[in-house]
C-alpha cells in the first residue's frame, strides 16, 4: 500500500495536505519515524479519499497493520531489554559495596618472578605471627625456597615480601610463575595457614563506572576475583 510520503502523491489520497514539505518538494518528517498513530491517520485519510471504483485491498491493509504492530512490539522489547541490562549492571556495580569486609580470592597463589630476578608480593595473615615459614614452590610443587617469618613476629594483616629469585641451594631461578604459601603459629599457639592471592576487601573504588576492589595495596576489577566468602 502506498503511504503517500513522497512529494508526488496525488490529491486523491489527500496525504500531502497533512505533511510539511520542503522547498524542493520532498516531504519532511520531523521525527524520522512513522509510529502507529501516524500510520492509522494516514490509513484513515486514504480511506476517506480513495477512489470508490478502486477501493483498497482490505487484506493488504490488515497485513500491513499487523507488520507495523509487530515492528513496534519488537522495538519496545529491545528498549525494555536495554533498560533491564543497564539496571542489572548498575545493581551489580552498587552491590560491590556490600563486599567490603569480606574475603576475596584471586583463584591462584602464583607470583611472577620477573626477568630482573625480583618478585614483590603481599600475603595476608589473619592472626598475629609468633613463628613460621613462607614457602615458595615451582610449577611441579617442589619447595625451592623457605623463608623464616621470625622477623614478622607480632605482626598480622597484609605483609609485603620481596624474593630475590634465589633458591635454598643458592641457584638463581628462571623467570616465571611460582606458588607462595605460609605455615605459621599465631600468638595463641594455634597452627595457621595462608597463601598469596587471598585478602580482605578493604574498599571499593569506581573507575568509569566499574568497581575496583582494594586487595592489599592493589585495586583489582571484580571480574578478576574468583570467590567471595
Amino acid at each position: 500500500m502506498a503511504t503517500g510520503i513522497t512529494s508526488n502523491t496525488t490529491n486523491q489520497t489527500g496525504i500531502t495536505s497533512s505533511l510539511n514539505s520542503t522547498k524542493s518538494g520532498t516531504v519532511k518528517n520531523p521525527k524520522g519515524t512513522l509510529g502507529k498513530d501516524a500510520f492509522l491517520k494516514l490509513l484513515l485519510t486514504e480511506l476517506k479519499y480513495q477512489d470508490p471504483t478502486s477501493p483498497m485491498d482490505t487484506a493488504k491493509i490488515l497485513t500491513q497493520t499487523s507488520q507495523l504492530a509487530t515492528l513496534e512490539s519488537a522495538n519496545n522489547t529491545n528498549k525494555a531489554m536495554t533498560d533491564l541490562v543497564s539496571k542489572l549492571n548498575n545493581s551489580t556495580n552498587m552491590g560491590a559495596l556490600a563486599a567490603i569486609g569480606k574475603m576475596a580470592s584471586l583463584g591462584s597463589n602464583n607470583v611472577t618472578l620477573s626477568k630482573s630476578g625480583i618478585s614483590k608480593f603481599e600475603v595476608y595473615f589473619k592472626n598475629k605471627i609468633q613463628t613460621g615459614t613462607l614457602n615458595i614452590a615451582d610449577k611441579q610443587g617442589n619447595t625451592i625456597r623457605t623463608v623464616s617469618l621470625d622477623a614478622q613476629a607480632g605482626k598480622n594483616g597484609v605483609l609485603a615480601f620481596q624474593w630475590d629469585g634465589v633458591s635454598d641451594n643458592g641457584n638463581k631461578m628462571k623467570a616465571g610463575s611460582y606458588s607462595v604459601t605460609a605455615n605459621y603459629t599465631d600468638s595463641s599457639g594455634n597452627a595457621q595457614k595462608t597463601q598469596f592471592g587471598v585478602y580482605p576487601i578493604e574498599s571499593v573504588r569506581y573507575t568509569n563506572g566499574k568497581p575496583l576492589m582494594k586487595l592489599g595495596s592493589s585495586y583489582v576489577p571484580m571480574a578478576s576475583i574468583s570467590e567471595f566468602y
